[in-house]
């Protein structure tokens, strides 16, 4: 795709917001709509509006921000940005401009909530050092290197990405929310503000269309609503000029409607829960924006996607802090997840259930490294009334094929049941196509390891040599020797999900998966059976031929503490202090083993602890046969 100026360019679409806006999408009637500059942003930062107890919930950050004062910056050198071209480190430099940017958010909180000037000066010097980094883009997303081979980037050719998108929006939130009284104390600040995101930003989102994120090429993933969200606070609040102001808000508002229109219509994101937030969370954050800028003119709160992606986390949830994970997510977050946002739009969307999973799943403390109009936002939002979560009994959303059922809505007590079919080429994708995940308690004990810390293989052409990516260190079948093969083509067949009082099924053959040219079926049903209160897994498979080679292997990756206690039957200690349970299968069908796979990045270890165990049942080697594997929890 090359680079043109303008969108006329683009290819015409009918997403979910122009279908339901129609012509007030167009520049024209749009610029009637948007309120001024001063007016354009929620007023989110006014403590007095506040709700009560909201104040109370920025101690910490007020606290760190009282530590921070006096003391030196973070900084982002040229070695640690270098790092990542020379040795695929990413956190050498990621670190410290993080660091950096959660400080700026602190300091400014600190100034909203106390009017002391010295945290505005505090404010004032995280600015200026944002302003006067060489760039905003993370050293992975730069084209610098690739194009021309520098491992420095180059501040006259910015490069738009996640990160700059971020920075820019974080400022837009702060000159929102102190930027008058920057004005008195430190005149010329928000003119050098204004440029600079103009330069890095704006400039770089309006003259060039060949953004791999923008969609155009119909792969849309969750960069498209991160930056264009971004870019739509940073115009709302940073742009006078009404015409100009306007084409971008369109276009950014058009890139949001491409990612809607990407999403299947149950709401579901095939990136997985964790990245939900990073993607149709952003949508959604955005659309909150532009309803208040347009004074509800424009609201997407009946828009049918928007209202079914609302309810995907819940739907998620195993129990407590555990949630279903799948492609690079993770099962349990390092981070806390502005749960506000999906409480906000299911009050608009007025789905009880799921307004009250949400707020229930809110933090009592906003947190210390949170960006800023996250956290306006949830100040702003009071912590709604809830008596219990409530958790949905089942879920099969077919657009993923994703499904989820436990014995009893409401409760995380005895088996719940994940299954995922799909393929090998979703975005942030592991090779899983058929894997299970087992909870007990609301515990994962059959589990997706998730993902280590990203570095520069992760997004290369060896993705797939990362342990965690693989099919062999996922719960499927490993066939003849022969893992599950990367791209769309390696994908569930004949997918059929049946939900019934007593019994959650799904069943699906496996076989296009794996390239195994003798292998013409391997079906696998996974139930829940409320009544006997257990799970089974059945394999079964059917080859054109004998074989005499390397036998089929079935894994299952276990967390917690697992004794082996007879040939056919492992005992499980699951983490969080969930019952002990017991996985069964018939040792004369598979004979089996164990992998203890110690865990040393910090990523992984957050979550699981120090090991992960994979149990590995050695087939026969017959032409046709089955097996079955059962999980319940132990008397």
């Amino acid at each position: 795709m090359t680079a043109n100026a303008g969108t006329s360019a683009e290819p015409s679409h009918a997403g979910p917001l122009s279908a339901a806006w129609g012509a007030r999408l167009e520049p024209t009637a749009l610029a009637g709509l948007l309120a001024p500059p001063p007016a354009a942003l929620p007023p989110v930062g006014d403590p007095d509006r506040w709700p009560p107890g909201a104040a109370t919930r920025l101690a910490a950050v007020l606290d760190r921000a009282r530590a921070d004062l006096g003391t030196p910056w973070p900084q982002a050198t040229a070695s640690r940005y270098a790092r990542y071209f020379r040795d695929g480190d990413r956190t050498a430099y990621e670190t410290p401009i993080f660091e950096q940017q959660h400080r700026l958010t602190r300091a400014t909180l600190a100034a909203l909530a106390t009017h002391d000037d010295d945290r505005l000066d505090e404010v004032a010097d995280g600015v200026v050092l944002l302003c006067e980094r060489s760039t905003w883009c993370w050293p992975a997303h730069e084209e610098h290197h690739r194009t021309r081979g520098a491992v420095v980037p180059d501040p006259d050719v910015p490069y738009l990405d996640l990160g700059a998108g971020v920075v820019a929006g974080q400022l837009a939130w702060l000159d929102h929310v102190v930027g008058d009284r920057l004005d008195s104390r430190w005149p010329g600040l928000r003119a050098r503000v204004r440029r600079e995101v103009r330069a890095r930003v704006l400039d770089p989102f309006t003259t060039r269309r060949d953004w791999h994120w923008l969609g155009l090429d119909g792969d849309v993933h969750n960069w498209c609503p991160w930056v264009c969200g971004n870019v739509l606070v940073a115009a709302l609040r940073l742009v006078d000029d009404a015409a100009d102001r306007t084409r971008i808000v369109a276009d950014a508002v058009r890139g949001i409607d491409r990612y809607l229109a990407a999403l299947p219509a149950d709401g579901s994101v095939d990136e997985g829960f964790g990245y939900w937030w990073e993607g149709a969370c952003r949508a959604l954050e955005a659309l909150d924006v532009l309803e208040h800028a347009t004074g509800g003119a424009l609201s997407a709160a009946d828009v049918p996607v928007v209202r079914a992606t609302v309810g995907f986390p819940r739907l998620m949830h195993l129990g407590g802090p555990w949630f279903v994970n799948f492609a690079d997510a993770a099962a349990r977050s390092p981070y806390r997840l502005p749960w506000h946002v999906p409480q906000r739009w299911a009050g608009r969307t007025g789905d009880r259930d799921v307004e009250q999973h949400a707020s229930a799943q809110r933090a009592t403390a906003i947190a210390e490294n949170v960006e800023l109009g996250r956290a306006l936002g949830d100040l702003a939002t009071p912590i709604a009334e809830h008596t219990a979560e409530p958790l949905v009994g089942s879920a099969w959303l077919p657009g993923t094929q994703v499904g989820l059922a436990r014995l009893a809505a409401g409760s995380t007590a005895g088996p719940a049941l994940v299954v995922k079919g799909g393929h090998n080429d979703e975005h942030h994708n592991h090779n899983d196509v058929g894997t299970v995940i087992v909870a007990v308690d609301g515990v994962p004990v059959l589990v997706d390891a998730g993902r280590p810390t990203y570095t520069r293989q992760t997004f290369g052409p060896d993705r797939y040599d990362i342990w965690t990516m693989r099919s062999s260190w996922h719960n499927v079948p490993e066939v003849r020797g022969t893992a599950q093969g990367a791209g769309r083509a390696h994908h569930a067949r004949d997918v059929t999900a049946d939900d019934a009082p007593d019994r959650f099924r799904v069943r699906m053959d496996l076989a296009p998966a794996y390239p195994v040219p003798a292998l013409r079926s391997w079906w696998r049903t996974a139930t829940l059976d409320r009544d006997r209160r257990r799970v089974t897994v059945e394999d079964s498979w059917d080859f054109a031929d004998d074989h005499d080679g390397e036998p089929s292997v079935i894994h299952y990756l276990i967390a917690g503490d697992v004794v082996r206690d007879s040939p056919g039957r492992l005992v499980v200690h699951p983490l969080d202090g969930a019952r002990a349970t017991l996985l069964a299968w018939d040792p004369g069908l598979a004979s089996a083993t164990l992998t203890v796979r110690e865990l040393d990045d910090p990523l992984l270890r957050t979550v699981w602890g120090d090991e992960l165990t994979r149990l590995e049942l050695r087939l026969p080697d017959v032409a046709r046969g089955s097996v079955v594997i059962t999980v319940e929890v132990s008397a």
